[in-house]
């Protein structure tokens, strides 16, 4: 089985965003909370609360936005 970006998720005081997403995009969240909940061997996560930790993996990954924050705070 493969290793999953995302694991438990944890919780936090959450900022209130409403958001659109495309169909696909919300059928996909659905099947990562299953698959999490396959690997944890838990109940599976609300699709909502992986949106933030997946953000964040994202921006914590992307080089160019790290160069960005960087030179911002210089």
């Amino acid at each position: 089985m493969s290793k999953l970006k995302l694991g438990t998720i944890l919780d936090d005081k959450p900022v209130k965003i409403a958001v659109e997403l495309p169909a696909a995009v919300h059928r996909n969240l659905l099947a990562y909370a299953e698959a999490i909940a396959r690997e944890s061997g838990q109940p599976a996560p609300d699709p909502a609360k992986l949106i933030a930790p997946m953000i964040q993996r994202f921006m914590a990954t992307d080089k160019g936005f790290s160069k960005v924050k960087r030179a911002a705070t210089n």
